[in-house]
């Protein structure tokens, strides 16, 4: 869909001042403390669906993304996390047999109106991929990239400078700006696709499993990196990795099956899940979910199915030991296990 651009600029937020009277000594009164102000809605999911022909891939998503805040999700493969994520930059629409229905806002703009332009969005929110995916060009040139395309106006050499500078990798590469960006070892690969969304200057960065094929030294960087840009873009990661999540996240969002099982901070939802579920799956016991009632998959009452083992504690989520695992072991049993 071409469409018009849309406005997408956030509406400016207005203050109200509160005249209070001058207290002398004389006076007893309470201090009036201002209530600390509640986060900016980024994005604001409503009843997300999301098809792939007559498949309903993801079901009744609700959930709010705030401002210059950490959103992982997580869940096992194939339970709807990166479908949802490309929701958010509308990727999806490059999928011929995808379909969304429910509402996405994007600072109150229906990001799924007709008169969206999604390439519009897609310049204002950023993604990078679960595969480093550098352009066989010069490191220079794949930062440079999105700017020239953009017709971005300003020294080029300081808006990539700044780029890597963001991304961590300015001091790795500076001398050798011309060098091939196919050369650059894993880790800085996926930096460079970093630096390389920031250049266009974004105000969402989406992450899709970012550190899946790192190893556990390029992955402590590339969650350093992301816990540095919280100040300056409001990030949505998808991960395996529990133990990346509880590290780098302030909210935490579980999927499984398709459906949002719980969302809450990270803290609270790693260390006092609300739901058996949440706590089986964070906890790393084996089992699985299944409905109630109906007999059709993913509908009906939620409840958890008898664990069968406790993984070795060396696996344990909370650990936040920088020489913990990169890689959480698999939670559930085969897909074809699952029946009703």
């Amino acid at each position: 869909m071409a469409g018009r651009d849309v406005d997408l600029t956030p509406a400016v937020q207005l203050t109200e001042s509160l005249d209070v009277e001058e207290m002398t000594p004389d006076t007893e009164a309470a201090s009036l403390e201002p209530e600390p102000a509640a986060p900016e809605v980024v994005f604001a999911v409503k009843e997300l669906d999301v098809y792939y022909g007559s498949f309903r891939a993801v079901r009744d998503v609700n959930i709010n993304v705030h401002r210059n805040e950490i959103t992982a999700f997580i869940g096992p493969s194939g339970c709807g996390k990166t479908t949802v994520l490309r929701c958010f930059n509308r990727m999806n629409d490059l999928i011929d047999i995808a379909r969304v229905e429910g509402k996405l806002t994007y600072h109150g703009v229906d990001l799924y109106d007709r008169e969206v332009n999604p390439v519009e969005v897609r310049r204002r929110i950023g993604m990078v991929f679960q595969k480093p995916n550098p352009f066989p060009k010069s490191i220079y040139e794949n930062v440079a990239y999105g700017p020239k395309v953009a017709g971005t106006k300003g020294n080029m050499d300081d808006i990539v400078e700044r780029a890597l500078t963001g991304a961590g990798l300015w001091d790795e590469v500076k001398s050798r700006l011309k060098a091939s960006g196919m050369g650059l070892s894993g880790g800085q690969q996926q930096r460079l696709c970093i630096a390389r969304a920031i250049a266009a200057e974004p105000e969402i960065l989406l992450l899709d499993e970012p550190c899946s094929a790192l190893d556990p030294i390029a992955t402590n960087k590339v969650e350093d990196l992301v816990r540095e840009l919280r100040g300056d873009y409001s990030i949505v990661i998808v991960t395996h990795n529990m133990q990346q999540a509880s590290r780098v996240s302030d909210y935490t969002a579980f999927m499984y099956l398709g459906r949002l099982i719980e969302f809450g901070p990270t803290a609270d939802l790693f260390t006092r899940p609300k739901l058996s579920e949440t706590e089986a799956y964070v906890t790393g016991r084996f089992g699985c979910f299944r409905s109630q009632g109906s007999g059709v998959r993913g509908q009906g009452a939620w409840r958890l199915r008898t664990p069968y083992s406790v993984l070795s504690t060396q696996y344990s989520v909370l650990s936040t030991s920088p020489n913990s695992l990169n890689h959480s072991p698999r939670l559930f049993p085969p897909h074809r296990a699952i029946t009703g």
